[in-house]
């Protein structure tokens, strides 16, 4: 087993107990002891997206979902909301779909603006807007509620919400805000390795889908929804990834929501003030900082491989050191999943060892 802590923001570490979950003898995936097992897990799920309608599995990253929610939802024009690394990238995805598609672009580090939004979607070109809630590559927060709100003036506009870094570390409330599909995966904060996507769909997205041609096989949200009518997959699901979720769930809801969105923001509140502490800025803005990782602007210009390498060195643990444009200036430090006060603390004394 990899020995190597991991406090960059995805994959993340994995709890010993979860593996000895995920190592549970295998079944069938079109018999009961899968029906018993989706089952058991579908109203945690549920709960934790906020909604009455279904959660579906997908044996897929999250990349797979959103590429199939453009696919499903838009037969008109996409409007792809664009300030970070991965939010450019689904405008990337849905052009390759063939689809018309727009960007409604903010600088990297900074939150989209509903404003700007309602503008642009008042043109009437639209009929999908998507939005990455918690830009990873950033650690930009986008205000979700005040996004929901502008989407919700238009009934032929779908909205779906990539919630990646941001699920079960705040709220997510999918039928309150009205979003048609809010989507996650596995390696980031419910703390399982990759491979394994979730993700639900408004009654209206359904409907929208079944007019929408071309929506492929694999991602087809209507496969999906006939087979979780028998809380069941369209294909063959990563059986012990489930079982890691329903180990996990079960912790997860031991522990309780409330207390579990307030321990992830302790954490991140120790990473911010570490940030303050050891002379380094903030790359996103005050009031619109993610709650699961922090990332920080490189204002002392250090060289950030080198200091990576060291901590792997001395202290067998690494954080991420930037991504994409903005690599190396800046670097990002993850506090969700599993952690506790100890392990966050032990880790930021390993990197301030290591710093200079």
């Amino acid at each position: 087993m990899n020995s190597i802590k991991l406090y960059n923001p995805g994959p993340i570490n994995v709890s010993d107990d979860t593996y000895q979950a995920m190592s549970n003898a295998m079944i069938g995936h079109r018999g009961s002891d899968f029906v018993n097992l989706y089952s058991d897990i579908h109203p945690k799920l549920q709960k934790l997206f906020g909604t009455t309608s279904p959660v579906y599995l997908s044996t897929s990253s999250a990349w797979g979902v959103m590429e199939a929610s453009v696919r499903n939802l838009s037969s008109k024009k996409v409007l792809n909301c664009c300030n970070g690394a991965f939010s450019d990238k689904w405008l990337d995805v849905s052009k390759r779909c063939g689809l018309e598609a727009e960007s409604l672009s903010s600088e990297w580090g900074s939150p989209i603006d509903p404003n700007e939004l309602d503008e642009k979607l008042s043109t009437g070109h639209f009929d999908l807007v998507t939005l990455v809630h918690n830009e990873t590559s950033t650690g930009v927060m986008n205000p979700l509620k005040e996004i929901s709100q502008v989407v919700a003036k238009y009934d032929d506009i779908s909205l779906v919400v990539d919630t990646v870094s941001s699920f079960s570390v705040v709220p997510i409330n999918t039928d309150e805000l009205g979003i048609d599909v809010v989507l996650t995966g596995s390696q980031k904060a419910l703390a399982l390795p990759p491979g394994l996507a979730l993700f639900t769909v408004s009654e209206k997205a359904l409907k929208k889908a079944e007019s929408t041609p071309n929506r492929g096989y694999y991602f087809d949200f209507l496969e999906f929804h006939k087979n979780w009518e028998k809380m069941m997959t369209p294909s063959t699901p990563c059986i012990s990834l489930i079982y890691g979720l329903q180990h996990q769930l079960n912790k997860i809801f031991d522990e309780g929501l409330d207390a579990r969105f307030q321990r992830h923001e302790e954490l991140n509140k120790m990473v911010h003030d570490w940030v303050s502490k050891n002379g380094f800025n903030h790359f996103a803005p005050e009031g619109y900082r993610s709650k699961s990782l922090t990332c920080v602007a490189n204002n002392r210009e250090i060289d950030v491989a080198a200091w990576i390498k060291r901590m792997r060195d001395k202290h067998s643990l690494i954080i991420n050191g930037g991504y994409g444009k903005i690599k190396g200036t800046t670097f990002r430090i993850s506090n969700m999943g599993d952690e506790s006060v100890d392990s966050i603390n032990q880790m930021l004394e390993a990197i301030t060892d290591t710093l200079s």
